[in-house]
């Protein structure tokens, strides 16, 4: 079964059959209702187009937020680019937090205090 994963990721194998996936209900990992408890933090997802975009990703880091930020968009102007990355980076330090770029560069996660990013990749057993 791993190596037929891992033949199908590479592209070594024919294409998957619909009997070959299983259908998850993702509602049942939704909030319930109003007896939910809030968490202490979140994770929150931010597309990031200009410098405008980070005072609200700042924020959120400041409320202890952890932010998974799209930079994609601005890889097309390098100032720009540079200059987010800078004031995210200060936020990250100004609250003891984390900082790593994914995917080539095109996502930027940021942690709050107390939360830190590994640089080491999960392998498992595919």
């Amino acid at each position: 079964m791993a190596s037929k994963i891992l033949d199908s990721l590479l592209g070594k194998s024919a294409v998957p059959k619909e009997d070959d996936y299983m259908e998850l209900d993702l509602a049942s990992f939704e909030p319930q209702g109003p007896d939910d408890e809030p968490a202490s933090s979140y994770v929150k997802i931010a597309g990031v187009s200009s410098l405008k975009d980070t005072p609200k990703i700042k924020d959120e880091i400041y409320n202890g937020n952890i932010v998974i930020a799209d930079i994609s968009q601005l890889k097309l102007d390098k100032i720009t680019y540079e200059r987010v990355l800078k004031d995210l980076k200060e936020v990250a330090k100004d609250v003891n937090g984390d900082i790593v770029g994914l995917g080539d560069q095109r996502y930027v996660v940021i942690t709050p205090q107390s939360v830190k990013i590994s640089r080491e990749k999960i392998v498992g057993g595919i």
